[in-house]
């Protein structure tokens, strides 16, 4: 498989698949660019090799062709501090005006198309709209790990068009590599710890880690349709009443593969989901009606931090509470300190999903871990064992 590495750019025209799906403030400033920074090492190398870079990339959920708050040059200015040199930038991801600025881009220059899902046919899948977007460069490469389990046109369809110049990008290649690192060539003990609010999306997780993993930590608020499982009262605490089976399912798996499942003993509820509600701490087995667990207790942190730190090897998805909450994040923060420790220690941690990284941006500790993933629903996906569509348009 040709990689970014073994190829050279120079005099050609780079059509690359990025992740600038960001966070924007209300005055549409970038409140976090981890997904940009993640790109550079790729496009430095084909600017480096002479290559000139077209940029592609989806953004948020627009619902109706233009919406301005979706516009990615919102990106451009800061993109263009990154890589040191004005980045161009195209109203329309296809058509005329597009292909006249991809065919003008000289040695080292960037272009920046907007926003792909403006246009219904990109997550379509559609051939002609990936014909159009091909057609404005040479080569392809998929950077793009964060959207690497959808079949899209971008990401999988495009691939055709370029059937001896198509390659993954480093970032992709750094993902995968640690994730077998994670999966398959890992130091034990190792932990896994699943939180978040529902059992049914982490559910193939569970199972598939089952195989691997010496413990499993269950925390958030999918931890209640475990005790309720097991006949606890969660007094109004999030459930789904349809995953009872299931939770007790996973038990069962659990005793029947020796793994160590680990589960709150108590929890911090509230009367009301506000951070201004009266709070109490009590048995996770034992909550009264009309109150809520929101958060895991002080016996639980201490019991999760002890496993965390003997672990060598930890994978995190998934909060302990409504961490957004001041009330409620000390058991998220509690987590995240663990494996900032264990890692200090040598374990080696990986942190994937949305919100486990916001916690630890939060709590200033994302350049404590080994490797935070860039990808959430592609990285669990690659856990269950599923294929990635725009990973097997390339790799075959």
């Amino acid at each position: 498989m040709l990689t970014v590495d073994n190829y050279n750019f120079k005099g050609k025209k780079v059509l690359v698949r990025v992740d600038y799906n960001v966070p924007l403030d209300e005055n549409l400033k970038i409140v976090d660019d981890t997904r940009i920074v993640a790109s550079l090492p790729t496009l430095n190398k084909i600017i480096n090799d002479g290559g000139a870079i077209i940029l592609m990339s989806h953004f948020g959920k627009p619902t109706c062709g233009y919406e301005t708050r979706f516009s990615l040059k919102h990106i451009v200015e800061h993109l263009s501090k990154l890589l040191k040199r004005d980045v161009k930038f195209a109203d329309n991801c296809i058509g005329e005006a597009a292909h006249k600025l991809a065919q003008a881009l000289q040695p080292g220059e960037v272009l920046l198309l907007e926003n792909l899902r403006f246009h219904r046919e990109e997550k379509e899948s559609d051939m002609a709209f990936s014909r159009q977007l091909a057609s404005l460069g040479d080569v392809y490469v998929n950077d793009a790990f964060g959207t690497a389990h959808r079949n899209h046109s971008s990401t999988a369809a495009i691939a055709r068009f370029f059937p001896n110049d198509k390659m993954i990008g480093l970032l992709i290649q750094q993902e995968l590599e640690i994730l077998d690192k994670v999966l398959l060539n890992y130091n034990r003990p190792s932990t896994v710890i699943i939180g978040g609010s529902k059992v049914s999306t982490k559910i193939l997780v569970i199972t598939e880690m089952m195989k691997k993993a010496d413990t499993i930590i269950i925390g958030g608020g999918m931890a209640y349709t475990f005790i309720k499982a097991m006949g606890g009262n969660i007094g109004s605490s999030m459930i789904e009443n349809d995953k009872l089976d299931v939770a007790l399912k996973v038990i069962r798996e659990a005793i029947e593969n020796g793994v160590r499942l680990v589960l709150p003993k108590d929890n911090i509820v509230a009367d009301s989901f506000s951070n201004d509600a009266n709070i109490q701490t009590c048995s996770i087995n034992d909550i009264k009606e009309g109150w809520m667990g929101l958060d895991i207790g002080p016996e639980t942190c201490r019991i999760f931090s002890d496993v965390i730190k003997e672990s060598k090897t930890i994978m995190w998805n998934g909060p302990m509470g409504v961490f957004e909450m001041p009330k409620f994040s000390k058991g998220t923060e509690c987590v995240a300190k663990s494996i900032v420790e264990a890692t200090k220690n040598g374990s080696f941690s990986l942190i994937g999903g949305g919100d486990s990284v916001g916690a630890l941006k939060m709590f200033n500790l994302a350049d404590k871990v080994s490797y935070i993933s860039t990808g959430g629903g592609a990285l669990l996906r690659y856990i269950e064992g599923e294929e990635l569509p725009a990973i097997t348009a390339i790799t075959g």
